[in-house]
Order: C-alpha cells, then structure tokens, then sequence
C-alpha cells in the first residue's frame, strides 16, 4: 500500500474508528514528512494525528521510548504530547499487512499559539524559551537508546554534507554558506569532543507552543514532534532553536543571548561550547536552505519544506555581519562568564604597567589631583539639548572648569552615558525599539590643543587613520601590545583620539613605540568633534575585524560586555580613584521612594522609569535611550524648549520677588495673555498650579452668588486641594473615595459613545440633567453657585462634548445666578488647533477660565481669567494675595511660552498633526475591531477599546501601554475604566513623529496579547 501524495481525512476517519474507535472533524496540519491532522471529537477532546510512510516502524521505536520516557518524568510547567494506544495497545499502527504499509500514530493534543503565529517575541518570552528547552534537555539527560544514534541530515554534528549540493545556489549564495561551513571545519576537532545527549533537536517555530497567562504574560508551555531526536551535541539543541527564534529578530545577536541565558540559569553550559554557538546557527541555516533548495528540485508541491527559506537566506547574511568573536564574548557574558577570558590578566598586567598622567602629558607636571568632568544624561554642565551643538559655547565651560580646578586634571567618560550620542547617527532598530550607542568607552581628558601624548606602554602602530571623511575629527592612533601571563600570549590595543593632524607625520603602520616616547599632539578645536581639546583613550582586547577606528560607545544591552572588552583605563594609571560613571539604579530609587514618599504618590508603568533629561517631544532616561512623550501635556512646548530656558534662567538671574511689587514682566505676560481672549475674559489673577487656579475659581464663583452648590460633571478631574477634590467625581467615586459631599451634584458624562444618550443630537439630552439639579436646588430653596467642566473631559476619556450642551448648560445656570467656570488646564492654549482656547468651539465665553500646565511649559504657573462682573464681586474687601503668583520669572516664562506657540505656529501645527492621526486612527479602527471609537480635536486626542459588547478591555489597554514603553513610546490610560488611550504629547510633535506612533501602535496592535 504506497502512501499517496494527499489522502483524504475520510480515509483517516475512518481508520481512527476502526484502530482507535475515535471519531470527530479531523483538521489537516502542516507537516514536513508525515501528514498531519487535528481530530476534535464531539466532546471536545483533541488529538494529533500522524501518518507517514516513509519512516519505519522500527525507527519509530526510539520516538516512542524518548515520548514514553517524558511521560514518566514530566517536565514541570511544561506539555508534551503523550502516546495514545490504539486497540491493540499499541502506539505505532500500520494500516495494513503490505510490507510498505503507512504507519498512523495518535498523541495527546498540545495546546497554545504556535510560536510562528504569535507575537510578540520578546526579550522575556526568548528567555523563557532557552529556560524550558534546558528544562527539557535536563529530562532528557538520563535517556538513551540504540537508536538515538543514527545517521540523519538534520544532526548538525552530520552537516557538511551540503558541501556536496553547493551547485544548486548562486555565487553569492555559495559564499555566504562557505563562510559558515570554514569556520565549522576550523573547530571541528574541539566540537566533536564536545558533551552529548538526547535532544529535541527540532525547537523550531512550529514545535513551540506559547500560552497567555492570567497575567498577561506570554510564556511557552509546550514543545511537539520528537521526530527528528537525537543524540547530539548538547549546544545544537541552543543552535537550532535560535536559528529560527532570531528570524523576525531586528538584533538577531540580543535574541540569542536572551535564549541562552535562559537555556544557562537551568542547565549550565560550559565554557568550551560557547565558541561554538555562532557557527553552529549559521550551519543549521545553511541545512535549511540546503534542503529547501533539494525539496524543490524532488517536491516542488511541498511548501512546507521551503516555508522558511527566504527568511533564512536574509538572517543568515545578518548573522554574517557579526563578528564571530563578539558573539562569542556575548554568549560568555550571557552565561555569567567575564565576557572576555583574559580580563583578568590583562588588569593585572596594567596595574603592574601603571604610569602616571604626568608621564603620559609631561607639560602638565604641575597638576596633582583629578576632578571628574560630568557629561551623563542629567549633567547640568551639558545645559540645554539645543546647546550640544554649540561649540563655542562648550569650549568656554571647559576652560571655565579648568580655571576653576587649576591644579586638575579634567577627565572622566569611562561608561558614561552621553545625551548627545541620542541621535540618528548612532541609533539602530533593536528588538524592543529604536536604541542608542551612548555607553561611552573611553577616558576623556581634557587638554589645551598642541599637548603632548606620551606612549604609556610600549606597542606597535597598528593603525593610523585620518578620519578625512569627518573633518571634524582628527586622526585616530591604534597600538598593539603583546605579553606573556600564565603560559598564554595576550594581545590588547590602546586607542588615542581626536589627534592633531601633525600625528600623521610622527608614524607610520608597523612603527615599534617606547613607552615615555613622544606618540602625539592633541588636536585643534575643529578636531575634536567641535568640542573642548581633548584625548579619547580607550582600551580594547580585541578589535573585531576594524582596521583604523573602534566604536567608542556602545548600547546599554552591550554595556556588561564591551565593559569587559573595553577595559577601564583606570587601571593603566596610578591616580586611579574610581573615575567611572556610577548610574543609580531604578530599583535603589523606588526602595527610596517606598520607604519616604507617600503611599499614594504612583509611578508609571509596570517597569518604572527614570528620567533625567527631556528634549522637545523626547524624554531620555538614565542610559541616554530616548523615548517619545504623547502623553504629557505639560510640556506644552517641547520639553526643556531653548527660548523658554533661556527666558526663565535670564530672569531668574536678575529678580524673582513677589507681586506686590511692580514689575513689567507681569505686565507684558499680561496682554500678551489677553489678546488671545474674548474681550469679556479682562480681568487675571496669576497662580501657581491648575489646582490653585480652580480652587480661587470656585472662591469667585461663591463669592459672586453667595451660594455653596457646585454642578460638575461625572468623571471630572479638576484638582487635588480640598475644594477640588469636592467637584472630582473622578476621585471621589473612585478607590479611597466617598462620593459627593453634600453641596456637590454631578450629572452624567455627556459622553455619546457609550454614555446615557449616545445620537449625535444628545447634548440637549445631557443638557437637561444639569435643570434637572437646578429645579432640585430651588424647592430646597437654594441656587447654584457655580458649574464647571473641562471644555474635553480628560479624565473621563477624552469625552468631546456634544453640540449645544454648553451654549444650553451656560444658559441655564446663568438664569439661576449661578457662575460659568471652563477649566482648560489641559486643553487650552491652541492645543485643539482649530481654536485657542477649547470652549471657542462650542459658541460659549465662561466667566472665569482656568489655565494649567501648558502655560509654564512645566514651570509653576496658572491662570484664573474672569469677567469684570467677576473680578468686581469678588474683590470685596479681603486681600487675595499669593506669594509667588506672578513672579516675574513666572511671568517671564508664560510670555516666552506664548511667543513660541505663536512664532513656531504650533496651534496650526496641533490642527494639522492631530487631523492626521485622528484619521490614521479612524483607519485603524477598520483593521483593528477593539478600537471602537476615535475622538478629541488637534493634540488632544483618544481612542477607546472595547470588546463587541462595548465592554472596556482594561487589560488590553493596560497591555498596550506598558508594551509601548518597551518600544519607546509613552503612551497612558484614561477614562473611568481606564480603556481609554489618551494622546496629548507636546505640541512641537510633527508628522514623523506621529507616523512613529502609528507605526508601533499598528506592530502592538497585531500582536497576539490584543487579541486575547
């Protein structure tokens, strides 16, 4: 009976019920050499059912023993598929008598997602791939068979065989497989005597299966097809999973050491197998696309066989670019190895070398002692993002510095990270976003230009290059130094940078250095990257393939191991005091915060942050590693915006003194404040905070009707004083709450999606609820003092309110002598777009208009803007006064805010910015069913997730916004039942900064945990 090309499942139905007397639908499967299927019975059981002719059932023995073995050792919080026996109690059933009869076999069904069809893979979800592959393995140790040990193509102990089917690709693509396959033979003799055992040998993405768990978090939880087992080397097992974990990886590098260190923390690799790792992925590569290449040639018809082949090609010219040492320094790191093995002698060797800088810059004899030059993400002495470029400026500082500390040394850098190295030229897409080489490498010394380098150790010119393709930076001078410590040769580099081209006439390659011997001048300002002379000195074990230069600064990911590759240079010196950078830890912070901060004071998201430097619509945190703000409206105009720095920084210079006294500032801040306002809005009282803006709001409001009741809207936030949280049902109907006090009365959210009244015409409907608590108040013989909304509700979720509710609520409350109050903290100051201020667009002027964050651009300032009627009642013979309410810097800094949001036309910016991502997201909503509604106006925008009920998928936009953080994005929730994506980012963010955001929306919003 030969085995058909396809088989109908009637056929494979009808010998379930006869060999197993199961019966159900039967769902092919892809399968490489058996056919596949899925049988769900009707109680909803469900089997893996194989069918194969082309393996004996002989072979087949030793599947069974190693699936029989794991049946009797489980794997903790691991599924395997178990063997079910059929009528005759046995496992392998032929289908017939005939000699060549197709063998079926039935197993337990493994649940999950398929590694291939689930997203994300993230850093932590590779690590728990390596650490249940180890726990698997472990099992797996103690089993052997007779079997187990066989000639088979898929063993990468077996691979060069493909050296014989080189013909069937192109020349290029020949190279690239030759490349691998040296570098294989070259260990060959050391891998064969590498540890062996039974493995999986097949942890590809299609025998991976991964669960969500309750929490959220993506976990693997079962491994299927034992067919391909073997016993092999142990690293193969690593090797062959991480080729195809690292396809869909942008740093395919990052990925294999998360595997690996989760593989490491349950089964210890040895050191004499990470040398091997790198060429071994590249090899299982190369089979695969040997075979894909053969499968075509013998079944073109089998897709499955070439499913990953193109993919493999792509990765394997990836893995190519990697130097195979780094690799292997990385994969040392990853298992708790110095990343280089001679580190320890080499720091040996240079504390016995150790010279002191006056040897090395004999012109400076005269300094004694060292002071560290800051330049890390938080240095003060750095200034302004806008002020990296300013040369003359950063001369000026460091010659300030040096006057300051005449008997110093300047220097310091040693794993510092670097603001300015946040940029395009040093960034790369990594695995969870974009990230920045801004772990400098190197000992910066800061010296006049024309200073004299003397050679610390004795070396040989190994490289000496001009940099002529960046006339900014002067040559660049490599040494190679030789020693001999515990019978082994070690080979290490010096590095001097930012050299006087005068070097270049000094040596040429393969001149012999003496240690004292004149090596170079430092170069001229323009040959220092703009910056202060100085001399970048940097160590190195190795150079990794570069002939005249070494990166001298590298990601956070790579720290741990360039820090060991890159030796401290501190220890070449005698004054060595610990010149590193020492970053605080986010963890030391939060015990901090626990322990003396209150209770109630949150941090965002699940992994916290710490920032230390924000530039226009970026926030950097203490690796330098830049992450774009769309949810923080305070910084109106950019984070840390250069005119508003610089205005505040003069004035707080000259005066900062309370307003009883005249000052101009106020004045100027004053009308400029104005001129954007209805002529009715005359009168302001400067304050320090939205907080104290609508708690003085509600005094006025009081004061002018002489009654107590406040008519807020529910889910309204509009402050965190005792007044405030009064009219908050946001805090008061929320944890810690007890709901409204006696003289607060809220009416329903006017929120058309998914509120009381929800047609397009309901602000009428929502309108009436508010003369509803005004009919109330007049039988108790009472009148409202005041009603106040947010012209958008933020915390309610972005809520829009309907046409005509304010025009009929303003109507209504002003007939019942109650006061109109527009709290625009958050949405005023042109952040609609299509208007100044938001309640312009519903027809309407307020009495008083309360006026936040934006205004300060994050400094202490707010605004209450009221009538003349208002300002008059109010001013009724008890002082209001406020010490550093419109302060001249205060008021300086709000007029700089107002002159940038004109100058730069930053609300038209808002109008067009926000209508392209409001679209964008409209869009969105098409492709991605748990968006269900899209709102807000210009950079104050929002999208709500629900399931088709309309119920709020907290956890999804939970999930969402602590997975745009991993990316690089700061996003944040909102609403009453935090399902609402909230977007309010400065109002500098121009397009390619929202097509950023869209960009990793669209990537999350495709992943498998928004489906769930």
């Amino acid at each position: 009976m030969n085995m058909p090309s396809s088989i109908h499942t009637e056929q494979v139905l009808s010998w379930l019920d006869q060999h197993h007397q199961l019966t159900g639908e039967l769902t092919p499967l892809v399968g490489d050499v058996d056919h596949n299927f899925c049988l769900t019975t009707e109680s909803g059981s469900q089997y893996t059912v194989k069918i194969s002719c082309s393996v004996s059932s002989e072979a087949l023995t030793f599947e069974s023993a190693l699936l029989n073995h794991l049946c009797q050792h489980p794997v903790d919080h691991l599924q395997l598929p178990q063997p079910v026996l059929d009528q005759q109690q046995l496992w392998i059933t032929p289908l017939s008598a005939e000699p060549q009869t197709p063998l079926m076999r039935v197993l337990s069904w493994v649940d999950g997602h398929l590694w291939s069809q689930f997203r994300p893979h993230n850093p932590s979800l590779i690590h728990h791939l390596g650490a249940q592959m180890a726990r698997l393995d472990k099992t797996l140790e103690a089993f052997d068979h007779p079997k187990a040990c066989r000639e088979f193509s898929w063993d990468l102990a077996q691979c060069l065989w493909i050296k014989d089917h080189l013909s069937l690709h192109c020349e290029q693509q020949k190279a690239l497989l030759n490349h691998f396959i040296d570098l294989f033979e070259c260990h060959l003799s050391t891998y064969q005597k590498l540890r062996q055992q039974v493995i999986h040998n097949d942890l590809n993405d299609n025998n991976v299966l991964v669960s969500m768990a309750s929490d959220s978090l993506a976990r693997v939880t079962g491994f299927i097809d034992f067919g391909d087992a073997v016993h092999s080397q142990l690293i193969n097992e690593v090797a062959i999973a991480a080729a195809y974990v690292l396809m869909d990886q942008p740093d395919p590098l990052e990925a294999t050491v998360q595997l690996l260190r989760g593989y490491h923390q349950v089964m210890p690799l040895l050191p004499e197998e990470l040398p091997h790792l790198y060429q071994l992925i590249g090899m299982r590569l190369a089979v695969s696309v040997t075979q894909a290449a053969i499968a075509r040639q013998q079944a073109p018809e089998n897709a499955y066989k070439s499913i990953s082949e193109q993919p493999a090609w792509d990765l394997l010219e990836r893995w190519q670019s990697i130097h195979p040492e780094f690799a292997h320094f990385r994969f040392r790191e990853a298992c708790g190895l110095l990343a280089h093995p001679q580190q320890a002698l080499l720091k040996e060797h240079l504390q016995k070398q150790a010279v002191s800088l006056t040897e090395v810059f004999p012109e400076h004899s005269h300094k004694k002692h060292i002071h560290v030059v800051d330049l890390s993400v938080g240095s003060t002495l750095l200034g302004n993002a806008a002020d990296y470029e300013n040369h003359a400026l950063q001369l000026f500082q460091m010659h300030q510095l040096q006057n300051r500390y005449p008997g110093h040394f300047l220097l310091g850098g040693y794993l510092e990270p670097r603001s300015f190295y946040a940029s395009e030229a040093f960034s790369t897409e990594g695995n969870t976003g974009r990230e920045y080489r801004t772990i400098h490498l190197g000992l910066d010394v800061w010296l006049d230009a024309g200073t004299a380098i003397h050679a610390p150790l004795s070396g040989v010119v190994v490289g000496l290059h001009d940099n002529d393709h960046r006339r900014d930076y002067g040559p660049t001078l490599i040494l190679e130094h030789r020693f001999l410590a515990a019978d082994q040769e070690v080979v290490f580099y010096s590095l001097y940078g930012h050299l006087s081209r005068q070097t270049l006439q000094l040596h040429i390659t393969g001149d012999e250095v003496k240690a004292g011997q004149l090596l170079a001048w430092t170069g001229e300002d323009h040959e220092n990257g703009g910056w202060s002379p100085h001399l970048h000195f940097q160590l190195m074990h190795d150079l990794l393939g570069h002939e005249h230069d070494f990166p001298g600064a590298c990601t956070p990911n790579h720290q741990t191991t360039m820090q060991s590759l890159c030796p401290n240079p501190e220890w070449l010196f005698k004054e060595s005091s610990n010149w590193s950078h020492q970053a605080q830890h986010n963890q030391a912070l939060i015990d901090y915060r626990q322990k003396h901060l209150g209770k109630s004071l949150s941090l965002s998201y699940s992994e916290p942050l710490q920032m230390l430097r924000g530039d226009d619509v970026y926030l950097l945190d203490q690796w330098g590693q830049k992450y774009l703000d769309t949810c923080n409206n305070v910084a109106h105009v950019g984070h840390e915006h250069p005119t508003v720095v610089t205005a505040g920084q003069e004035q707080m210079a000259v005066l900062n003194t309370n307003s009883r006294y005249l000052h101009p500032a106020v004045v100027r801040f004053t009308e400029a404040l104005l001129e954007t306002l209805p002529a009715e809005l005359s009168v302001v009282h400067l304050v320090n905070s939205g907080s104290e803006a609508n708690e003085l709001a509600l005094r006025m409001a009081k004061a002018c009707s002489g009654e107590q009741d406040v008519i807020a809207l529910e889910s309204g936030y509009h402050g965190n004083s005792n007044a405030c949280i009064d009219i908050s049902s946001y805090k008061f109907d929320g944890h810690g709450g007890h709901g409204a006090p006696q003289h607060t009365h809220i009416v329903p959210l006017p929120d058309t999606f998914r509120g009381l009244y929800r047609t397009p015409d309901a602000g009428a409907a929502y309108a009436g609820h508010v003369a509803q608590v005004i009919q109330q108040l007049e039988t108790q013989g009472r009148r409202p003092a005041a009603f106040i909304a947010e012209s958008i509700v933020s915390c309610g979720g972005q809520i829009e309110l309907p046409d005509g509710f304010l025009q009929q609520v303003y109507q209504s409350v002003r007939a019942a002598g109650g006061v109109c109050i527009a709290d625009e903290v958050q949405v005023g100051c042109g952040r609609i777009g299509s208007h100044f201020w938001a309640f312009e667009a519903h027809g309407v002027v307020p009495d008083i208009l309360t006026i936040g964050k934006p205004i300060g651009n994050g400094h202490p300032l707010a605004v209450v803007v009221c009538t003349r009627k208002v300002a008059d009642q109010f001013a009724n013979g008890m002082e209001y006064f406020n010490t550093f309410g419109g302060n001249p810097v205060s008021a300086t800094i709000g007029l700089a805010v107002l002159r940038v949001i004109k100058q730069q036309s930053l609300q038209q910016r808002a109008l067009e910015v926000g209508d392209h991502l409001k679209q964008q997201l409209m869009a969105f909503s098409e492709r991605f069913p748990l968006i269900k509604d899209v709102r807000g106006q210009g950079l104050f925008l929002g999208f709500e997730l629900c399931d088709e009920q309309l119920q709020p998928a907290e956890k999804q936009a939970a999930y969402l916004a602590n997975r745009m953080r991993e990316l690089g994005i700061l996003i944040s929730t909102d609403g009453p039942d935090h399902n609402v994506i909230k977007i309010k980012p400065p109002m500098t963010m121009q397009i390619h900064h929202a097509d950023e955001l869209l960009q990793r929306l669209e990537q999350v919003f495709n992943e498998t945990a928004m489906q769930a």
